[in-house]
C-alpha cells in the first residue's frame, strides 16, 4: 500500500481556499482548481516506490490484477479528482468509445500534434464521469425540455432570442435544441456578444431561475456559452449526492468542492465559457440532443456499511464510508486497485493515519482494513 503525494492543479477557475480548507493549510492566493490521484501521465501520484505510473508500468498485474489488466489493459482505468469550482467551468461534452477511436485517428492521420490547442481528442478513451459533492454543489447537466428553455428565454425579453424562442416551439425536440444551440455558436460575434450583454442584465435584474446565469455571464461576459447554459438544467447538489455525466451530455461545474471520478482520458469537446478552442461541426456531430432529467445520484448502502454510486459503467466505481465514532475495522481487500481517500475526520488505512485530503493506493489482492472515524472515499473498477 502506497501513500500519495497529489498535484494540485492551478487552473484559472479553481477555488484559492476549498482544497486548502480540506487540507487545514493556509491558502497561497492562488487558485487551487483540481487535485489529481491517480496514474494520469498528465500529473501521476508520486510514491515511496516512485511515480504511480511507473509503479504500474514495471508490474501491471501485480498493481492491477490480471481482471483489471485483461478487461482495461495495463493502465489504471480511472483517475480520481478533489474539484474546487470558484468559477464557472467550460460547457462541454464527451465522446463515447467509438467516436474517440475514429476521432484520435482521424486526428492521428492529419498530423495534428498531441498539445496542439485546436486538437479535439487526446487520447482513443472516453470519458464518462462522476461529481459527488462534498458542499453545496452548483452544475449544469443535460438540456431543458425545449419548451421550458423557450419559456426562460422568452422571460429575458431580449429581442434577438425571439428567434430562438420561435426554433424551440416550432420543431421536434431533438431537431429544435439542435438547431438553436448551432445558430448560438455560428452566430456573428459582434452581433452575439450584444445579446449576452442584454440576456445578463435580464438575469441580473430578474434574479431567481435566472441567477446562476448572470453570474456565469459575469465570469464570461459576452460568450455565447452563456446562451447555450440557458437550454441546460441548472442543478444544486447537497452534501454526498452525485452526477453521472455520460457521453454527449452537455454539461458545466459551476461552483462547490466536490470529488470525481472519471475514465483516464483528456478529450473534452467545448460549446463556450473559455477563450480555448471550440470545433463547432465536431462539438455537433457529439452532442446528444435530447431533454434530460439530470438524474441526481445518491448512495444505496450495503449491509457493511458501504455507500455506492451506482453507474452504468466499468472503468470506475466509487464508493464511501462514513464511519462513526471509532468504528471497528472494515476488511476492503479487493482483487481489483483501489485508491481510498479521506474527506473528513481521522480515518486509518492498515498502517497509514490519514487526514482530510490524504489517499493510499492499495493494489489488487492485497490486504487493507480501515477504521475510524470520518468519511472515506473508495475508488476501484468492476473487473
Amino acid at each position: 500500500m502506497d501513500r500519495l503525494d497529489n498535484t494540485i492543479r492551478p487552473y484559472a477557475w479553481g477555488s484559492t481556499t476549498a482544497i486548502p480548507h480540506l487540507l487545514g493549510v493556509a491558502p497561497t492566493g492562488e487558485p487551487q482548481a483540481e487535485m489529481w490521484m491517480g496514474a494520469h501521465p498528465g500529473a501521476p501520484s508520486r510514491t515511496g516506490r516512485g511515480p504511480l505510473t511507473e509503479v504500474i508500468d514495471e508490474a501491471p498485474e501485480r498493481e492491477l490484477g490480471n481482471q483489471t489488466v485483461t478487461k482495461f489493459g495495463p493502465h489504471l482505468p480511472f483517475l480520481l479528482k478533489i474539484l474546487a469550482a470558484g468559477a464557472p467551468l467550460s460547457l462541454q461534452v464527451h465522446p463515447n468509445l467509438e467516436q474517440a477511436k475514429e476521432g484520435y485517428e482521424d486526428e492521428e492521420r492529419r498530423g495534428i500534434p498531441v498539445d496542439a490547442g485546436h486538437r479535439n481528442y487526446k487520447d482513443a478513451n472516453h470519458k464518462p464521469e462522476l461529481i459527488c459533492a462534498l458542499t453545496e454543489f452548483d452544475g449544469l447537466c443535460g438540456f431543458r425540455d425545449p419548451l421550458q428553455a423557450a419559456d426562460l428565454l422568452a422571460g429575458l425579453d431580449v429581442d434577438s432570442l425571439k428567434p430562438y424562442v420561435d426554433l424551440l416551439h416550432a420543431h421536434p425536440e431533438e431537431a429544435a435544441l439542435r438547431e438553436v444551440l448551432t445558430a448560438v455558436l455560428s452566430a456573428d460575434p459582434e452581433e452575439m456578444a450584444h445579446t449576452v450583454t442584454e440576456a445578463a442584465a435580464a438575469c441580473t435584474r430578474l434574479g431567481g431561475p435566472y441567477t446562476p446565469y448572470a453570474d456565469i455571464a459575469h465570469h464570461y461576459p459576452g460568450d455565447p456559452g452563456v446562451i447555450a447554459a440557458l437550454l441546460l438544467n441548472h442543478v444544486r447538489l447537497q452534501p454526498g449526492e452525485a452526477l453521472y455525466l455520460g457521453a454527449g451530455i452537455p454539461h458545466a461545474y459551476l461552483d462547490g468542492l466536490g470529488v470525481e471520478i472519471m475514465a483516464n482520458s483528456d478529450n473534452v469537446l467545448r460549446c463556450g465559457l473559455t477563450p480555448k478552442h471550440v470545433d463547432v461541426p465536431e462539438l455537433l456531430r457529439i452532442v446528444r440532443f435530447e431533454a434530460t432529467d439530470p438524474g441526481v445520484l445518491r448512495p444505496e448502502a450495503s449491509p457493511d456499511g458501504e455507500e455506492v454510486y451506482e453507474t452504468p459503467i466499468d472503468e470506475f466505481r466509487l464508493s464511501r464510508y462514513v464511519l462513526p465514532e471509532e468504528a471497528g475495522p472494515h476488511d476492503l481487500t479487493s482483487a481489483t486497485p483501489q485508491i481510498l481517500l479521506c474527506t473528513a475526520g481521522s480515518v486509518r488505512a492498515g498502517e497509514h493515519p490519514l487526514a482530510p485530503g490524504e489517499s493510499v493506493f492499495v493494489p489488487a489482492g492485497e490486504t487493507v482494513e480501515v477504521s475510524g472515524t470520518g468519511t472515506l472515499f473508495r475508488a476501484t473498477v468492476i473487473a
